[in-house]
């Protein structure tokens, strides 16, 4: 009899010790790396304001677009914005690689001066044999926002007609038209205007 009680204070002192014990322990918060602190339950805010997704590093979405203003879900590297004036009359919005072409004001044909950078993105499609581009024509502010579109898609079309003549497969060839929409300089010139008459071209 005396052995059962002695085991049962045994057993409440231990019971006692644990709840005491455990009442005693503190949740840690663990913050991340960056030493921004969690335990306010604040969320980690990432650069575009809504988290790393696939449609792109950039707003404009530089790898492959899906029609007049969407996104392909291909992942971009720089938005416009990161770009300098230079490197964008250069290169306008195309893959690293490939070569944008310019047009005189409400005109389509391909230029004889801008043949070169043609060919040349031929070079780059016939060494890079699984890639496919999509074709951007693009166009300058003056005129209304319908044949603006209508304009871009026959730059667009010129241009893939001229890489078709040049022995690519249209199989690999998309185009599409964002007229006057997506300008790439926003001036009201005349040599911001000349800047947006292009054609872009991007690997999808």
């Amino acid at each position: 009899m005396k052995s059962k009680i002695v085991r049962s204070i045994v057993l409440s002192a231990l019971f006692g010790s644990l709840v005491l014990f455990g009442s005693g322990c503190e949740k840690k918060v663990v913050n991340p790396p960056d030493g921004s602190d969690m335990s306010g339950g604040k969320n980690i805010q990432y650069p575009n304001g809504d988290g790393y997704s696939e449609s792109g590093l950039g707003k404009e979405g530089t790898l492959g677009d899906t029609g007049k203003g969407g996104r392909s879900g291909n992942l971009s590297i720089n938005s416009d914005e990161d770009q300098s004036d230079a490197y964008k009359r250069e290169h306008g919005r195309c893959t690293p690689g490939l070569n944008p072409i310019y047009f005189d004001f409400d005109q389509s044909t391909i230029k004889s001066d801008q043949t070169s950078r043609l060919v040349s993105n031929a070079n780059f499609l016939k060494k890079n044999q699984n890639a496919r581009i999509v074709i951007e024509g693009n166009c300058d502010a003056k005129g209304t926002n319908e044949y603006n579109m209508a304009l871009g898609e026959r730059r667009a079309l010129s241009a893939k007609n001229y890489l078709i003549n040049l022995g690519i497969d249209s199989g690999r060839l998309r185009t599409v038209s964002y007229g006057e929409e997506r300008p790439l300089f926003s001036g009201q010139d005349e040599s911001s205007f000349a800047l947006n008459r292009r054609d872009d071209f991007r690997t999808e």
